[in-house]
């Protein structure tokens, strides 16, 4: 439910680790805030409610859960809380903000334009996948498929197991690296006859026993019902197509930040489309409009630096209302 005044004190856009955690904080500073969470959708793009860790199963590096936890079921948790402090939930996408005007104007798919003095994104980044039909589905049933090896790569389900990592960046080796010290073999599956990553990321990970690479080979399907078997190859010379049996695919081949909604709002992005913050802060370009999360960061992209990220980002929207006198 949005305001009864018409204007929000604060807004934030977006309900992964780091949206809920800055609603957590917002909330208990009596700010009302207002999230705006999106809506379901049939594919994981491009906002996803909950955010990537709605297609994560098992969560063993938050601090916190010993044990590990599920994803949706740690997100279901942050939810709860930051509706305990008094966070109020809009389940709707922001598909335009005007902040040339003041208070900000934000335009909502279904409920009109919610007008906010503070705004905060924390929108996320998606992964991007290869688009096949079993690679999603094994991915949202946690079915061995994945788009973060230091998430889930150290799950006992890949231990000792051999394992595919597709990409051919800095991205691509760093997660195949990290793979080698529980994978039995860890091959990485290139399109072309040579990486793109920068030669020290190809040295390390050529350098593990353990390391494999198939050149010139595309995964045109993957296999297995509850859990992948393995995936099917095409050689992109000869075009012919082989088998490998593997346990766990891991795609490497980039993300998206979840920012096309702040195209002409005056928002500075970087080159590859993250929001730009100032050093050491959650400020952006616009003064009252802050951004946490992995919209903002494509370095670490961990539901730790998340959430950390969103509470510097509410602490920052507070100071910012206190100092411009919102109350």
């Amino acid at each position: 439910m949005a305001s009864t005044t018409g204007v929000e004190k604060l807004v934030i856009i977006g309900s992964g680790p780091a949206g809920w955690t800055a609603a957590i904080y917002a909330a208990r500073a009596n700010l009302s805030p207002l999230s705006i969470v999106g809506v379901p959708k049939q594919d994981p793009g491009p906002v996803l409610p909950g955010g990537q860790l709605m297609l994560t199963t098992e969560v063993e590096n938050y601090p916190g859960f010993e044990h590990g936890v599920m994803g949706p079921e740690m997100m279901g948790k942050f939810q709860a809380q930051a509706e305990r402090f008094g966070t109020r939930i809009m389940g709707d996408d922001v598909v335009r903000c005007d902040f040339s005007k003041r208070p900000f104007e934000l335009h909502t798919q279904s409920n009109g334009i919610v007008r906010a003095h503070a705004v905060i994104i924390a929108t996320g980044a998606t992964a991007n996948w290869i688009g096949l039909p079993n690679e999603m589905r094994l991915a949202t049933m946690g079915g061995g498929v994945s788009a973060c090896a230091v998430c889930d790569g150290a799950l006992p389900v890949f231990r000792n197991q051999p394992l595919a990592v597709v990409g051919g960046g800095d991205t691509a080796m760093e997660e195949a690296s990290y793979l080698t010290k529980f994978a039995s073999t860890v091959y990485v599956i290139h399109r072309r006859d040579s990486f793109r990553a920068s030669k020290i990321m190809q040295e390390r990970f050529l350098s593990r026993p353990n390391a494999k690479v198939l050149w010139n080979k595309v995964v045109v399907d993957v296999l297995g019902q509850d859990k992948i078997s393995g995936v099917r190859l095409k050689d992109t010379v000869t075009g012919e197509e082989s088998t490998l049996d593997v346990k766990g695919l891991f795609v490497a081949i980039g993300h998206t930040p979840a920012t096309r909604f702040l195209k002409g709002s005056g928002i500075e992005l970087d080159d590859a489309g993250y929001v730009a913050l100032r050093t050491r802060s959650s400020k952006t370009n616009i003064e009252g409009v802050f951004a946490g999360g992995d919209v903002a960061d494509s370095t670490y992209r961990q539901a730790v630096t998340a959430a950390g990220m969103g509470c510097q980002a509410a602490l920052d929207a507070e100071r910012w209302l206190a100092a411009t006198g919102v109350h």
